[in-house]
């Protein structure tokens, strides 16, 4: 019975550990960048949004930077809660380079992308029960950057929402990120 206990003991350490990072903090933010690059509808699904050799490619749409920049945030916590993802071309792919607070790179309204809502809207769109285009009409998702860009790569934008959701991470108080 104690070595049960203790396994229990062990478990929810565990379990509580692995909530031990802030939702959208710059943790947080490494390891979506890491969860990007793991998932092949956003890695190779935004280099060319069809197989077609004239496809779209919102990847080499970064105004001559070579790179995209995603900033997200909690609408509770504020603009200054911000964290970043600069997404990069590699081998054909759309991988992402950097996750963290603003590296003082300037936003390009016609490139980047700056999404926020609220906490029950996040995980609402995390678990997938909340449709990306369902979120932008209904507004729970808050959305700056080129939007007709956006309608073109509706699949990985969905996929890059429900990762919100997989990486694991507390809700609770808010915090500046870094």
């Amino acid at each position: 019975m104690l070595g049960k206990l203790a396994g229990l003991a062990v478990g929810l350490s565990m379990s509580s550990m692995a909530l031990a990072v802030d939702f959208m903090d710059s943790e947080w933010a490494a390891q979506i960048c890491e969860a990007w690059n793991d998932n092949k509808e956003l890695t190779e699904g935004l280099y060319k949004v069809d197989s077609n050799d004239d496809a779209y490619s919102w990847i080499k749409n970064d105004a001559g930077r070579g790179y995209k920049m995603i900033q997200i945030y909690r609408s509770k916590c504020g603009e200054a809660s911000r964290i970043q993802l600069n997404i990069v071309m590699e081998e054909d792919k759309a991988m992402c380079a950097y996750g963290g607070v603003p590296d003082g790179k300037e936003m390009n309204s016609k490139v980047d992308y700056v999404m926020y809502a609220k906490d029950k809207h996040w995980t609402c769109m995390g678990s997938g029960k909340c449709g990306v285009m369902g979120s932008m009409m209904k507004r729970k998702l808050r959305f700056k950057g080129p939007k007709m860009e956006a309608m073109q790569v509706m699949s990985p934008f969905g996929s890059f929402l429900r990762l919100t959701g997989e990486v694991p991470g507390d809700k609770g108080e808010c915090k500046v990120a870094g």
